[in-house]
């Protein structure tokens, strides 16, 4: 006979089967399974496992003390536990001070993001040598990555009080800002490699215009959109919680999410990385051959170089491109991760994916996008000039770029007086 003895949720019972399952009712819930056996007990349930050693394994009775340990969902509200897959309910709830230390790197990323995302909007738009046509392309990525972090509300208020309590209706606001900011700041990406590929190889004409920016940034979020509209409405795939319940994103766990997760990931990930990686190559051809073309040159004219106006131009366009490389890198490092989750849950290994590792890609790209407007501040020659005049407190000391005439009078002026 097995014997239930009442502790923490659990009331007396007992059955006179010796072993295999039994069901027993429990005051928080209509009933759970119990695995036992001589050496030991397990109950399951949705939202309590209790695990015992036996008491007492002599005579015809077997006695077991169990204790409570709160599992995944513990607190879920019952009418949002259909959109939980049982995959997150088999793990024990975190202990809650790393709910508490997530909602507080949050709060930090959220206010660092926010602050300098927005300073590279004001920048960028305050200024007026800033306000071209490609800088738009910056300007939509911070939009993005400020956009991004208004969402994490939802997280920190779940993560405060260890599960979700916003409901479907902070799910469904956490996921649509996160499904249009993540694939929209991949293929701002992917835009902003095609201007650097069109203005260094092509610097007379190939400049993009206002309406060729503003029909990319049409085009991009008309991309987007059908891929974001199809879980919200819960047509293909739809918003569910992850992890430890407390932040949302596209199902990849159910059976009929693959063909979603592989269509997502090749429109909104393998295009994007392969248009900037075959943009970033070709610029980086041209760079060479031109080089080449400059040192061959100057060789037959007997010169160490020929720095005019239009290669100093060309260095600092130089210089952007490779601000665009390092936000591609960022945003690499930082949506891959998400990339191989899901991926690894959909084609059948989700015992791989716990939800402490669930956790990581989705505090790597709030990180990014803390990161990315640092990136401008160190690299970005224009944006540096203007934040030194507008905050001349942050200690930047960008040079005034040299003129076209100027370099090329102090050119003419070595090459008159070479030992002066």
């Amino acid at each position: 006979m097995l014997r239930v003895l009442g502790l923490g949720p659990f009331s007396a019972a007992e059955t006179s089967i010796t072993s295999g399952r039994f069901i027993h009712s429990l005051p928080r819930q209509s009933q759970c399974l119990i695995n036992f056996s001589k050496t030991g007990c397990t109950v399951y349930s949705t939202t309590i496992m209790a695990t015992s050693t036996p008491f007492n394994v002599t005579g015809p009775n077997f006695e077991y003390y169990g204790y409570e340990v709160k599992m995944n969902g513990w607190n879920t509200p019952s009418e949002y536990l259909s959109y939980v897959d049982k995959h997150w309910l088999q793990f024990e709830a975190p202990n809650p001070m790393l709910h508490h230390l997530l909602g507080v790197l949050y709060i930090i990323l959220t206010i660092t993001s926010c602050i300098g995302n927005g300073a590279v909007i004001w920048i960028f738009l305050g200024t007026k040598s800033l306000r071209t046509p490609s800088n738009m392309l910056i300007v939509n990525l911070a939009l993005a990555d400020f956009i991004m972090m208004l969402k994490t509300p939802v997280f920190i208020i779940n993560s405060f009080n260890e599960g979700p309590v916003m409901g479907r209706l902070g799910c469904q606001i956490y996921g649509l800002m996160g499904a249009y900011t993540g694939p929209g700041a991949a293929c701002t990406n992917a835009a902003i490699a095609f201007d650097r590929y069109k203005t260094i190889t092509n610097p007379m004409d190939g400049r993009l215009t206002k309406g060729q920016v503003t029909g990319i940034l049409l085009f991009i979020y008309a991309w987007i959109t059908p891929w974001v509209m199809m879980p919200y409405f819960e047509i293909w795939n739809r918003f569910v919680p992850e992890g430890y319940l407390t932040s949302c994103t596209f199902d990849y766990l159910s059976d009929g999410s693959r063909f979603y997760v592989v269509g997502l990931w090749f429109c909104m990930w393998f295009l994007p990385m392969l248009i900037i990686t075959s943009c970033y190559y070709m610029v980086y051809k041209h760079v060479a051959a031109h080089e080449k073309s400059l040192k061959k040159q100057a060789e037959k004219m007997n010169v160490d170089s020929l720095r005019s106006g239009e290669k100093v131009n060309m260095r600092q366009e130089i210089r952007v491109a490779k601000v665009g490389i390092t936000l591609t890198s960022l945003f690499l490092i930082s949506w891959t991760p998400y990339a191989v989750v899901a991926f690894t849950c959909t084609f059948g290994r989700e015992d791989l994916i716990t939800p402490f590792i669930s956790m990581i890609p989705a505090c790597t790209c709030k990180t990014a996008a803390c990161i990315d407007p640092f990136v401008y501040a160190i690299n970005h020659p224009k944006y540096r000039l203007a934040l030194q005049k507008k905050m001349p407190w942050f200690c930047i000391h960008e040079k005034e770029p040299t003129s076209a005439s100027d370099t090329a009078s102090a050119q003419t002026q070595n090459q008159n007086h070479p030992n002066a």
